[in-house]
């Protein structure tokens, strides 16, 4: 097959050059922007008389025509062509004749790859953003119908104070809309449409660049051309806020198989988000979390892939920008998945609300409780530390819990015990008195949820 650059070379390439310069096996999955992109500059071209409107006319009814037979499936990707473009342009060509090969007036591959990705990736992103909304509901949803169940929090994975489930859970949320914001800042920064910036100097044809760039949804055209083609910060940029998505998936994940183990059993996904041992037969493993957690650390490497990439590169274009494409896809691709598994994995999940009071009781999370109470009777705090921890002592040493410490115990460490200490350090008592905003009371934690729903609103 002659190559469509073919003139001051023969265009002739060895088989395994042909193979490793090649990228349609997987530029191919942006068929619909590039056939999009070209319509828009066939349209461009008709208005500016660069070409006739007939022409015009023609070139985006053939295009029409190729899209409709990808979509459908009757036209078939020809994997011998170097790129999606170049498949695109020669399948025009032959439906159209010397009218198809009057597309690429006035562009490039450099900037027609560079508003191919940039269509792609705000398409991708959008999607990103609404499955990571589905998420957060998921969460909300969770946190509504747990509201009342206490477990202890945690540090340094220590059992430290008694919080409601809901709080912890809506942490998650927190960090998931901070990942939308980022998602969404990415998309509105990678707006700008290359278009006409050719092969980097721009063209000498009386071209309307703002005319194509309001056809395709951009905000605004890329006004250095040499930037214009070589700029791929905007995928370092959507895969940074992908790669931190999946930070805080991955962490979410941790949590959820520690709290599905026979050692914590605070929680227990349903089996259609697990596996079973082939030898084991007692297993309920959490495949999906685990592999959401291991699927983080492909997405940072395709961060680093990508920035590792670029770092060297002179300006403008250069064949190693071709390494953006499936290192991005694969980030994309990745992030996606794990979000679509994520949200009906925790919708389904159910919660041991009894085992994680028993462990919150268990814990001696009430300890601090246990100290404020005899400060608000006067005692300085750092003495009622050490009565605190004496007596969390004493119950670790006789098998017991705060709560079922005889009184008669606690006046041997201070006279300022009274009856009422038993009311201060029960764990709803203990939630509700943390009532300052933000904190993990009912009252804050109604607040959280309400909050969440309005900015997915």
């Amino acid at each position: 097959m002659e190559k469509m650059w073919a003139g001051r070379t023969a265009g002739e390439t060895s088989a395994i050059a042909d193979d490793f310069n090649s990228s349609i096996r997987f530029d191919c999955r942006m068929y619909r922007q590039d056939i999009r992109g070209s319509m828009a500059h066939a349209a461009m071209l008709g208005a500016k008389n660069i070409i006739t409107p007939k022409e015009a006319d023609e070139l985006i009814a053939g295009l029409e025509g190729i899209l409709d037979d990808l979509d459908s499936g009757a036209l078939a990707f020809d994997m011998s062509c170097e790129d999606i473009h170049m498949f695109v342009e020669r399948e025009l060509t032959e439906r159209l004749g010397d009218v198809g090969k009057k597309l690429h007036t006035a562009r490039s591959r450099n900037d027609q790859v560079a508003l191919d990705m940039r269509l792609y990736m705000r398409d991708e992103l959008t999607e990103i953003a609404e499955l990571t909304e589905e998420v957060i509901r998921a969460i909300v949803d969770k946190a509504e119908e747990y509201s009342d169940a206490i477990m202890p929090g945690y540090t340094h994975l220590q059992r430290a104070q008694p919080i409601l489930f809901a709080h912890h859970i809506l942490a998650y949320a927190m960090m998931l809309l901070r990942d939308l914001g980022r998602l969404n800042d990415a998309k509105k920064r990678l707006n700008v449409s290359p278009i006409g910036c050719c092969a980097l100097a721009g063209t000498t044809y009386d071209t309307d660049r703002r005319m194509e760039a309001s056809a395709l949804g951009f905000d605004d055209i890329a006004l250095n051309s040499i930037d214009g083609v070589s700029d791929r910060d905007f995928c370092v940029e959507a895969m940074s806020a992908i790669a931190l998505l999946m930070t805080h998936l991955s962490r979410f994940s941790e949590e959820i198989i520690l709290w599905t183990s026979w050692e914590f059993r605070f929680a227990e996904l349903s089996d259609a988000f697990t596996t079973g041992s082939s030898i084991m037969p007692q297993k309920k493993n959490s495949d999906m979390a685990e592999l959401v957690r291991g699927k983080t650390g492909r997405v940072y490497g395709d961060l680093i892939a990508l920035l590792t990439a670029l770092k060297g590169l002179p300006l403008a274009y250069n064949k190693d920008m071709q390494e953006d494409k499936e290192c991005t896809f694969d980030a994309v691709d990745t992030v996606k998945m794990c979000l679509k598994v994520f949200a009906p994995m925790l919708a389904t999940m159910k919660v041991n609300a009894a085992n994680m009071r028993r462990a919150a009781q268990a814990g001696f999370i009430n300890a601090t409780d246990l100290a404020d109470y005899l400060v608000r009777k006067g005692m300085p705090f750092r003495s009622a530390y050490k009565v605190s921890g004496g007596l969390v002592a004493k119950c670790i040493q006789e098998h017991t819990v705060l709560e079922e410490l005889p009184l008669e115990e606690y006046k041997k460490e201070s006279e300022l015990f009274e009856a009422d200490l038993y009311e201060a350090i029960d764990l709803e008592t203990c939630v509700k008195k943390r009532c300052s905003e933000g904190g993990t009371s009912p009252e804050s934690v109604a607040k959280q949820i309400e909050w969440v729903k309005a900015q997915l609103a």
